[in-house]
């Protein structure tokens, strides 16, 4: 008989949690709608309450909201919050997998788990694991050895598996051999396009670099109208807007890039960063109070890019006086963030005495973070600075390791210095120096390759990391 209030509110309780949408009650229908159209607040608030009630899927989604952040302390909560659901969770197990699989810095141990639960978590029935397995075996093929990245896609295509055939697509572009299968990424993402949103960017590329503007407007709305009916997430539209905005791929169409990240961003706020960046690239679409008022809204809801793109337009001077010191303000507070761009931007304000004075220690932390976050530039950046000295040794050694790391951002300048100080360096020295440049490879889970280039950061221009190119600002400028 004194169990029995205990089981009457445990019923009471489960009962509360069967009927969604009651008001006050957590639920979690809601929360994945709240979700999807960006609303982290609500979602945040129905998942707390399932999950301290013990329900597995609810934690899955708080450790959603944490990885939605980006900020590398939240990332942190939710590897620790997929790890406690994903023995009863395959949906957390593939989670977990996808997050270890990008982790920055992950070690050959993570990636083995990563591949594990990936494997288990496809197993169970979860879908969407192929392509983050795929993307593990082409960005660490040095962490599976055993592995032929076309031999596995071929046998997953062979049999039939979901995304195999996305999965080809994908090792075209880490083999740089994209523009050659054109017909065959078109033909695959046309067949997928209704199940797998993931190939509305990969034909927006292809009819952007074949310069096909019926068929890309076609697309256009078609995404718009699955957008607007809650079938497409707004993350989609920001990709393919970038497609549209980017002059690499083909000729730029920055005003219906314009209208799609205006449709999303109210409920979308990572999309007001998005267009004060295509302003900032397209200063024909607005001026730069309008500029500046996409950043406000950017960083009024904490995004890192906003502060990013904030700290690089006062490190330029160009569209609004340049001041070092706010530039450090804003790209310290992204760096903190995990944004590698704005370590680069603040390891050169360091290095070329940007403040008053040359910093050489801060320089070589920031520089060699962002260079281990996947920025080329900044790997240009340590070869220079090893190479001339200012404010610390000269040293070969590191010059010349650091410019072979270089020549992942296929600049003609990083080809030239790398040339110069391959000539220069004693014989006595290439060995050790070659060791040196393999163990870095391998810290960072890298191999030399034309992969690596798709990691560099757009927000890093081609005049960046040239010694001149940003002049020192006025003694006017610095102020304490």
């Amino acid at each position: 008989m004194t169990a029995q209030p205990h089981c009457l509110l445990l019923l009471s309780v489960a009962v509360a949690i069967g009927l969604t949408g009651c008001a006050g009650l957590p639920d979690q229908r809601l929360a994945q709608q709240a979700m999807a159209r960006g609303d982290t607040a609500t979602a945040e608030q129905n998942y707390q309450q399932l999950a301290d009630l013990g329900y597995t899927e609810a934690q899955v989604g708080m450790a959603d909201i944490y990885v939605e952040s980006g900020d590398p302390a939240q990332l942190n909560k939710a590897e620790a919050t997929y790890r406690q659901a994903a023995e009863q969770s395959p949906r957390a197990a593939a989670r977990l997998g996808r997050l270890l699989a990008s982790k920055p810095g992950a070690s050959a141990a993570e990636h083995q788990e990563a591949e594990t639960l990936l494997k288990r978590a496809g197993a169970a029935g979860e879908l969407n694991t192929l392509l983050p397995l795929a993307l593990l075996y082409l960005q660490y093929p040095q962490s599976f050895p055993q592995v032929n990245a076309q031999q596995q896609i071929s046998q997953w295509r062979a049999a039939g598996q979901p995304q195999a055939e996305l999965a080809q697509v994908l090792l075209y572009r880490s083999q740089g051999t994209y523009d050659q299968h054109l017909n065959e990424i078109a033909t695959i993402c046309q067949a997928e396009l209704a199940t797998n949103d993931f190939c509305y960017v990969e034909l927006a590329t292809v009819f952007q670099k074949r310069g096909q503007t019926e068929p890309q407007k076609a697309l256009i709305e078609r995404l718009h109208s699955g957008w607007k009916a809650g079938a497409i997430a707004p993350q989609r539209l920001d990709s393919v807007a970038a497609v549209l905005a980017d002059p690499a791929i083909g000729t730029p169409d920055a005003k219906t890039a314009q209208g799609l990240l205006e449709d999303i961003a109210p409920n979308y706020p990572a999309a007001w960063v998005s267009l004060a960046r295509l302003l900032y690239d397209n200063p024909e679409l607005g001026d730069t109070e309008q500029l500046m008022g996409y950043l406000d809204k950017g960083r009024t809801a904490a995004q890192p890019r906003a502060d990013l793109l904030l700290g690089k337009l006062y490190y330029e001077g160009k569209l609004v006086p340049q001041d070092p010191f706010q530039a450090e303000k804003y790209l310290l507070k992204a760096a903190a963030a995990g944004e590698s761009a704005a370590d680069y931007y603040l390891g050169q304000i360091y290095r070329r005495g940007f403040l008053g004075q040359v910093y050489p220690d801060k320089a070589l932390q920031r520089l060699l973070t962002s260079a281990r976050g996947g920025q080329p530039n900044a790997d240009l950046a340590l070869a220079q600075l090893y190479s001339q000295g200012r404010g610390i040794q000269p040293d070969p050694v590191n010059a010349y390791v650091f410019s072979q790391l270089a020549l992942l951002s296929g600049k003609p300048e990083a080809t030239t210095l790398a040339a110069q100080l391959t000539a220069q360096l004693p014989a006595a020295q290439r060995s050790r120096a070659d060791s040196l440049l393999q163990a870095e490879r391998q810290f960072r889970g890298t191999q030399p390759s034309t992969a690596q280039t798709a990691a560099v950061a757009a927000v890093i221009d081609a005049d960046d990391s040239a010694e001149d190119a940003t002049p020192a600002p006025s003694s006017a400028a610095l102020k304490p």
